[in-house]
């Protein structure tokens, strides 16, 4: 019986992950850029284009359906080219591993970066991750698995239980548990559940982890504990320096002048007043200026 469940398993798993043709990121990262700005314990959201993916975006109402820590090069672990790997990511089918940053350079992206965590709490983050590759994800698990088959509409207050839904071995995880639990060894929050107590005059916040099953990839993006990092900003833009297709080169008074409008050379057009008809009335716009004013003047 285990095999049969093992091998249907494996049979739903493969069918997940196949990639779905077509896909075309909108802003994929520019990989120089991206991998000079990456630092130990970012996480790196990406917008997935396999079948599993996009149950994912459906479930969690976002762009991004799957997460990877950034912990650095890895001893031991690199590409046959000799690229290193530096992410550590759980996959549905085939459990916690490595991989190199290549592999997601012609997705679209995002870096979440923690706040003022500390250099000793940042390495006990990725390192807890790196002790956790090689975990596997059950294939026997049918119900685990068919949670990302379903086709039909799901309530809104039922799709984060529908991410968490599985056999709760905690060898098992999922892309965004994994970086939770990482997290979570250092009590770094990410969505924590606030609990106002105490009296009217003297209220205090407790923050309660929530469990790491429940977390999902777009948490790690609208948490207010990670800054969004984007490469372009980042490392310096400047928008004058942008060659559009249809204006090659910038106007002549915009490259050789500091001002581009300089005084006298555009005059705005005066205002001209509206002025009575034969009949002495005034025009619509007028009666409709003048209306509020002859109303009050009634008034007093």
């Amino acid at each position: 019986m285990g095999f049969v469940l093992d091998t249907v398993g494996k049979l739903i798993a493969r069918y997940l992950q196949k990639e779905v043709p077509g896909y075309e990121p909108f802003t994929p990262s520019d990989p120089e850029r991206l991998r000079s700005l990456l630092q130990q314990g970012d996480v790196l959201l990406v917008e997935g284009n396999n079948r599993v993916s996009g149950i994912i975006k459906y479930l969690t109402q976002s762009t991004w359906s799957h997460s990877a820590l950034y912990v650095g090069p890895i001893d031991g672990a690199s590409e046959p080219n000799g690229e290193p790997h530096v992410l550590i990511e759980a996959n549905v089918g085939e459990g916690v591993e490595t991989a190199p940053l290549s592999k997601y350079l012609a997705y679209h992206t995002r870096v979440c970066r923690p706040v003022g965590l500390s250099f000793e709490d940042r390495n006990t983050v990725c390192r807890y991750a790196i002790n956790r590759v090689g975990f596997g994800y059950d294939t026997k698990n049918i119900i685990d698995l068919m949670r990302f088959l379903i086709p039909l509409p799901i309530p809104q207050r039922w799709r984060r239980r529908m991410i968490a839904l599985g056999s709760g071995d905690p060898t098992k995880i999922i892309c965004s548990a994994l970086i939770a639990q990482a997290f979570g060894a250092v009590r770094y929050p990410i969505l924590p559940r606030v609990t106002l107590a105490g009296s009217r005059q003297a209220r205090r916040e407790i923050l309660h982890i929530r469990d790491s099953s429940l977390y999902m990839p777009r948490d790690f993006d609208i948490s207010p504990y990670f800054e969004i990092v984007k490469p372009t900003i980042e490392r310096g833009f400047d928008y004058t320096k942008l060659h559009w297709a249809d204006t090659p080169k910038p106007p002549r008074e915009v490259a050789e002048e500091d001002d581009p409008f300089p005084e006298g050379v555009f005059e705005a057009p005066g205002l001209v007043p509206e002025l009575a008809d034969a009949d002495g009335e005034l025009p619509v716009a007028a009666r409709q200026t003048a209306e509020p004013e002859r109303i009050a003047a009634h008034a007093i």
